[in-house]
């Protein structure tokens, strides 16, 4: 198969074809002249063609037949290269046969590039016949997972065993929250969340890297533009009724979700949901008001100190109660009251941290595709 391509790639189809596509430039040389004898003006010539029938331009003329084809090259003294092109596309359309390669009289030829051509094709279908046998596989695999699945809400569900059991008759003794769900997602699993924490930090710095605006690249727009003038360039803050409902909103926005945040034990909610909403209240503001207003509490410096002191005192708190709790030790923290705001041991903290991080990756998720910077 790689002969038969090698073949091909150095047929003359392919020469010319790569010609036709522009890839190529065989008029390099020729440049627009006025030629004597009333012949019209935009006509072109060899740079170093001198009368009819010169040696330069039966040179390039026997060149290009060699490669290209006798066809290929008009009948006439001068190069006219527009002549040229409609002259090598009625001969490409004349000589190509419909399957993509040469042929006599328009049927297909038996040379190598021919028989690359048709292995390529019968290739092709054969990638396309076995793409949609493996799609239909897969679709089957999937319809007879879900026809064999368990009845939803069964007793005898494989869902329905001793883990959740434990969630449920010791959860609130063993966590001190009363929301099961933020009991067994930061006590139980706590390790899991924090690693959907630091997915969540990756992903924006991922982000950073790839949309940033260099400040040190001179050629850049932002750098042409003072600081007001660039803040304007990305959102014009002369809306008033935008202003007026963000100055109204965003503080609910943000109290409701410091509320979300601070109750996730006692309540739905959590650091997930309510870091989403204080994110929001950020980009509302931040399209009220722009970019100058918000960097006055809210810079990159803001976000990476934040995140890390979040992520840091994650991973340390809940390692320190993983190391005294596998070893039958008595960790400290107290679980307090259930009910109480301050309950629950670490779970709350760990809300806080988890909220902090949503929130700043959110934001930084919103400038950083809005004009690369925070």
């Amino acid at each position: 198969m790689t002969r038969l391509r090698d073949d091909y790639e150095h047929s003359r189809y392919r020469k010319f074809k790569r010609w036709y596509d522009g890839e190529v430039n065989l008029l390099e040389d020729v440049m627009d002249v006025t030629l004597p004898d009333g012949k019209q003006e935009g006509q072109k010539e060899s740079r170093s063609a001198g009368p009819s029938g010169s040696p330069a331009l039966e040179a390039r003329r026997k060149a290009s037949e060699a490669v290209y084809g006798p066809e290929v090259w008009p009948q006439r003294e001068t190069v006219d290269y527009a002549q040229w092109r409609r002259h090598a596309q009625e001969a490409l359309e004349a000589r190509i046969h419909p399957d993509g390669y040469f042929g006599a009289g328009g049927r297909p030829g038996n040379g190598p590039a021919e028989t690359a051509a048709r292995g390529l094709r019968r290739f092709r279908r054969f990638y396309q016949v076995m793409s949609v046998i493996l799609c239909m596989m897969i679709i089957a695999v999937f319809l007879w997972t879900t026809i064999h699945l368990p009845p939803f809400g069964g007793a005898d569900n494989p869902a329905n065993n001793e883990v959740p059991a434990r969630y449920i008759e010791s959860g609130l003794a063993e966590t001190g929250a009363i929301n099961f769900v933020t009991g067994m997602i930061l006590d139980y699993r706590a390790f899991d969340t924090f690693g959907e924490s630091c997915v969540l930090f990756i992903a924006s710095c991922c982000v950073l890297v790839l949309l940033r605006i260099d400040a040190s690249n001179g050629t850049s727009r932002a750098r042409s533009r003072g600081p007001q003038e660039d803040d304007r360039l990305f959102e014009p803050k002369n809306d008033v009724i935008l202003q007026r409902a963000a100055f109204i909103l965003v503080p609910l926005i943000l109290v409701f979700g410091v509320y979300i945040v601070l109750n996730g034990h006692l309540s739905p909610g959590g650091g997930f949901s309510g870091g989403a909403v204080l994110g929001s209240g950020l980009i509302l503001y931040l399209n009220a008001f722009g970019f100058a207003k918000t960097e006055r509490f809210f810079t990159e410096k803001v976000y990476r100190r934040v995140t890390l002191c979040a992520l840091t005192f994650y991973c340390l708190a809940k390692s320190y109660s993983f190391f005294t709790g596998a070893n039958h030790l008595e960790s400290g923290i107290p679980l307090g009251t259930p009910g109480a705001i301050l309950s629950s041991g670490l779970i709350l903290p760990l809300n806080i941290c988890v909220g902090l991080v949503v929130m700043c990756t959110m934001y930084a998720f919103y400038t950083l595709f809005r004009k690369g910077g925070m």
